[in-house]
């Protein structure tokens, strides 16, 4: 990628790891002037928020506290791990989901 598209869309990409105030800032920054390296984090981030939120709904309340827990801890070392890529200037996809976020949000 470009460094002048990684320079451009950087702030955009580290506010959406802000999560889901700074997600919709960011999507709303993006729209108004596409950038490709922040519309591929805002997609990781998205993936991510959705996940956290259905941690807290249905994990937690159906399955039990312990596991909701243990799948928070890795959500959150799953958004390190995005969030270091932002700030690094790197695509750097979210093992094992990445890639699915990509192809589900792709229209972002």
């Amino acid at each position: 990628m470009e460094n002048t598209t990684v320079n451009e869309g950087k702030t955009m990409a580290i506010i959406s790891y802000l999560w889901i105030i700074g997600l919709i800032i960011a999507f709303i920054m993006n729209n108004s002037k596409k950038n490709d390296f922040a519309s591929f984090h805002i997609r990781q981030m998205i993936g991510l928020s959705i996940l956290s939120i259905l941690n807290g709904w249905i994990i937690n309340n159906y399955v039990g506290t312990m596991i909701a827990g243990i799948i928070g801890f890795v959500l959150f070392v799953l958004w390190v791990i995005g969030f270091i890529g932002a700030v690094q200037g790197e695509e750097k996809k979210i093992p094992l989901l990445g890639d699915m976020f990509q192809e589900w949000f792709k229209g972002i």
